[in-house]
């Protein structure tokens, strides 16, 4: 409980901010009578626990209120419309089933291969850090890039860093993770990073991720903290290596076409919720991941290892060279400029 009363001071405390700062007038009721009238379906992987279901439903009731309920918002957790890659799938094919999707940035990487840039391993030593990459101009550019495969990137939310959990084994350097079977998600970054380290990815939609690991289908899994907790993979999986291998910063993508059907000022207001909302998630998760990473040892009985990060840095240094020529160079030098200065 006194969790849920942190988290809930947290997304209370970035409100205040946001909405203390910008207030637009909203539509008068006879301009809203004449404006559309659309509900929202928001399709997200993980529980109505996570971050990201409670900021996205922070987002609904921002948007309902402020457009005289003309854009309403449902949530859709826990794979209900698909896992993240089926989800991205939909909304590229602007399928109609889901109109807005939270996701990791790097799964978009099978539409825009540069969507992974902020998923190379190692690259950010602090939340602060990336998060001020997720909102620079190199990240914004690649973006436009999915508005051709009917997606745009309104705001980013945060998942954290990802760390290793296993069964039975303990894993402190890369050597632990030989021919070790690990479910990923379909991602070409994060999977090249496992293999770097020497182990077998495999991916699999995380709805089927509990019931797997429990039937010892996988030996591992990677995933930051509060995906951890939230969704009881201590329950399963005994071990936790803190390697903070990535950081999973997420696009909260509308589709394209959807985006298109709105008035501007219903724009206006979905959008800047779409930026409060993202605010909200990224203190509420940083909090989460503070909190949680003494309840999983306390409470779900995890075995909390720190391991030898320079030996997991060096192995991963392969990953980067693998992607240059999805990357070019040009964008892997504004990177690497861009991480000097910062």
């Amino acid at each position: 409980m006194k969790v849920r009363f942190i988290v809930c001071a947290a997304i209370a405390a970035a409100l205040l901010v946001v909405t203390g700062c910008s207030k637009k007038e909203s539509p008068q009721p006879a301009a809203r009578a004449a404006e559309p009238q659309i509900t929202l379906k928001i399709g997200i992987s993980t529980n109505d626990q996570d971050p990201r279901a409670i900021a996205a439903l922070q987002f609904a009731g921002e948007i309902e209120e402020k457009t005289g309920a003309n854009v309403k918002a449902e949530l859709y957790h826990s794979g209900q419309l698909g896992g993240d890659g089926a989800l991205i799938e939909a909304l590229a094919l602007d399928s109609g089933t889901v109109d807005i999707i939270i996701s990791d940035a790097s799964n978009f990487s099978t539409y825009v291969p540069k969507m992974g840039i902020s998923a190379l391993p190692f690259l950010f030593g602090d939340f602060e850090t990336a998060w001020k990459f997720m909102d620079s101009d190199i990240e914004a550019e690649v973006e436009r890039e999915l508005i051709s495969h009917n997606m745009r990137v309104l705001a980013h939310y945060d998942n954290g860093f990802r760390c290793v959990t296993t069964g039975s084994k303990t894993v402190r350097t890369p050597a632990d993770m030989r021919n070790m079977l690990i479910r990923t998600p379909e991602n070409p970054v994060i999977m090249a990073s496992m293999r770097a380290l020497g182990a077998n990815p495999q991916p699999l939609a995380f709805s089927e991720l509990y019931m797997a690991l429990k039937q010892g289908t996988y030996d591992a899994q990677e995933n930051p903290v509060p995906v951890i907790y939230n969704n009881k993979l201590y329950e399963v999986q005994k071990n936790l290596s803190l390697t903070n291998h990535i950081y999973s910063g997420m696009c909260f993508a509308i589709g394209e076409s959807t985006w298109n059907k709105l008035s501007d000022s219903q724009k206006q207001i979905v959008a800047a919720a779409a930026k409060t909302s993202e605010r909200a998630n990224r203190e509420m998760n940083k909090q989460m991941t503070e909190d949680f990473l003494s309840k999983l040892e306390t409470e779900g009985g995890m075995t909390i290892t720190q391991p030898d990060l320079p030996q997991f840095i060096e192995a991963t240094k392969s990953v980067k060279e693998g992607l240059s020529g999805s990357y070019g160079a040009d964008l892997l030098q504004r990177l690497d400029t861009w991480l000097a200065a910062n």
